[in-house]
């Protein structure tokens, strides 16, 4: 996959999850699969997507599947244009090289879309507005307000996440204090056991977490130079078989059709805003953050 001191309202209201769906009609996989097939896709064959699936809500693993908001939303924008997916569980910092060998076909994981990245792989359109937070115990509430207080304390993050990219600016890339981990729920661990003052993550797996631990007395920050951000899934860079446009059509299709504002409703509530196409999360003034 970046304000609050009062936490309850808004994370009852933003991060309400249910069962994940998302479909289309007979006829808008007919118009899909002409779409497909005139932009050069075979669509007999299964393309497979690399996903980091540890960041509940956004995408996570359930019974051995791939479930979450991300994947439902590229399911539901492939189908409409008749292109078939297969879901892979796959380490985030493998992920980019992954793609780049074409060992995968697409991405997914709350990418940020950033110009570095886009020197090394291609994105689709943006799908959802993000922002980072910061997560502490309540007993460091009154020392961690704002980002700055984490300048000289211990923070433990996803690696090669948004939240370690900030935290190296912060503190220096060789910082000592930085706390690296595979995935997020190993950093929450490391707060839970007293190895680290804070987390730093993405809003919506911090929020998510919060959730799953209404006794932990936690307190949650988003400090407000935390710019906002947007997710996308990523592609080899100058690959021209026409996936890539397939997967905007389908992103503007479903957007258009109600699809994606219903996906939306499921897992967060309705759509409260929307920014160069990509929905924030309903009401909350921490929308979901991006790796």
């Amino acid at each position: 996959m970046f304000k609050k001191h009062i936490l309850t309202a808004t994370l009852c209201s933003a991060f309400l999850l249910a069962a994940c769906s998302g479909g289309n009609g007979g006829a808008s996989s007919n118009a899909g699969a002409s779409t497909a097939s005139s932009a050069g896709l075979d669509v007999s064959k299964t393309y497979i997507v690399a996903t980091d699936a540890s960041y509940p809500p956004m995408e996570y693993m359930d019974n051995d599947h791939v479930v979450g908001f991300s994947h439902d939303i590229l399911d539901a924008a492939a189908k409409s244009q008749n292109v078939k997916l297969e879901f892979v569980n796959t380490p985030f910092e493998g992920l980019f090289a992954n793609v780049d060998k074409g060992d995968s076909d697409v991405g997914l994981a709350s990418i940020t879309i950033n110009d570095e990245r886009k020197q090394q792989l291609d994105f689709s359109d943006p799908y959802f507005t993000a922002t980072q937070m910061i997560i502490t115990e309540n007993k460091n509430s009154n020392a961690v307000k704002s980002f700055a207080d984490l300048k000289n304390r211990t923070a433990s993050v996803q690696a090669a996440t948004s939240g370690d990219l900030i935290l190296q600016k912060l503190q220096g890339k060789d910082s000592t204090k930085i706390k690296r981990f595979e995935t997020m729920p190993l950093a929450f661990k490391e707060l839970e056991t007293g190895g680290v003052d804070a987390v730093v993550g993405d809003s919506s797996v911090v929020a998510f977490y919060v959730k799953q631990h209404p006794d932990a007395k936690l307190n949650v920050v988003v400090d407000p130079s935390f710019i906002q951000e947007h997710y996308g899934f990523v592609f080899k860079k100058g690959r021209s078989d026409g996936l890539r446009e397939a997967i905007n059509k389908g992103l503007a299709q479903i957007k258009s059709d109600g699809t994606y504002d219903k996906i939306h409703t499921q897992w967060f509530g309705a759509p409260s805003n929307q920014a160069s196409g990509a929905s924030g999360v309903a009401g909350a003034s921490a929308a979901s953050a991006s790796k």
